[in-house]
């Protein structure tokens, strides 16, 4: 079986194992890599919220990056909600498999 990789690999990185065939050891585990994300999505809305604040007060800001910048954290808000639910259903399935 071979291990599941996370986002963060270059291409590089694919290129070289998709045309070699070897596996490289990941060197962080799910649980890191979950916290990685959710600390990235943070950052997003932190991100986006500092923009829409900027804009209020009469920042020199630009309307179409404060816009791109709430649908980027929107997107990785709803992309995160969409795997939270997708883990609880498959924890969920696992326990209900009689042993």
């Amino acid at each position: 079986m071979d291990p599941i990789y996370g986002v963060n690999f270059s291409a590089g990185e694919l290129g070289r194992v998709a045309s070699t065939g070897a596996s490289t050891t990941p060197s962080r585990s799910f649980q890191d890599f979950l916290l990685d994300s959710i600390r990235q999505v943070n950052a997003m809305q932190q991100e986006a919220d500092q923009a829409v604040e900027q804009l209020m007060t009469g920042g020199q800001t630009d309307p179409a990056e404060v816009l791109t910048a709430v649908q980027k954290a929107d997107l990785a808000f709803r992309m995160m909600m969409q795997i939270r639910n997708k883990l609880l259903q498959a924890f969920q399935e696992i326990q209900n498999i009689r042993i």
